[in-house]
């Protein structure tokens, strides 16, 4: 197989199951957590409630649904240029999997967007009194974290 098709086969098949995993653990929590009263999975730690979120992160800016969609876009839009601009994917597969995680995160709460007009947000970890989250956005903040890790970290030792 083409190296290209290769990379835009693994970057579309593992963003169909980040995506997919995202809005079917969504779906869940609409099913099972919407009306009902929290389910904890450690106590004082960590648990499950319903959350309906039509800001950004830390529910920030609500119900600014046209310049979240704007914003979606715009990203989407760059990762697919940047997506582009990789020639050798394994030799720059960190930044292959930033990209789809992402992308797929990116994707994940725009459907919720589209869908609802806003975000179902359902994991909420206590200790630290954190904002509820979902997997879309435990994906992108792990691809932030980790890029912004590797690139003071491992790509200067490149350099």
């Amino acid at each position: 197989m083409n190296k290209s098709i290769l990379k835009y086969f693994i970057f579309v098949v593992s963003s169909i199951f980040l995506i997919a995993l995202d809005q079917l653990t969504k779906y869940f929590a609409t099913k099972y957590l919407q009306h009902n009263k929290p389910f904890v999975i450690i106590d004082n730690v960590l648990e499950l409630t319903y959350v309906e979120n039509r800001g950004a992160a830390f529910g920030i800016l609500q119900n600014k649904q046209l310049l979240f969609y704007a914003l979606t876009i715009v990203v989407l839009v760059a990762i697919c240029v940047l997506l582009y601009k990789i020639d050798d994917f394994k030799n720059n597969i960190f930044y292959f999997v930033f990209l789809i995680l992402i992308f797929s995160g990116a994707i994940g709460n725009f459907i919720d967007r589209l869908k609802n007009k806003y975000v179902v947000d359902f994991i909420y970890f206590k200790p630290i009194d954190f904002p509820v989250f979902n997997l879309a956005d435990i994906y992108i903040t792990i691809a932030c974290i980790f890029m912004v890790i590797y690139l003071f970290i491992f790509d200067r030792e490149k350099k």
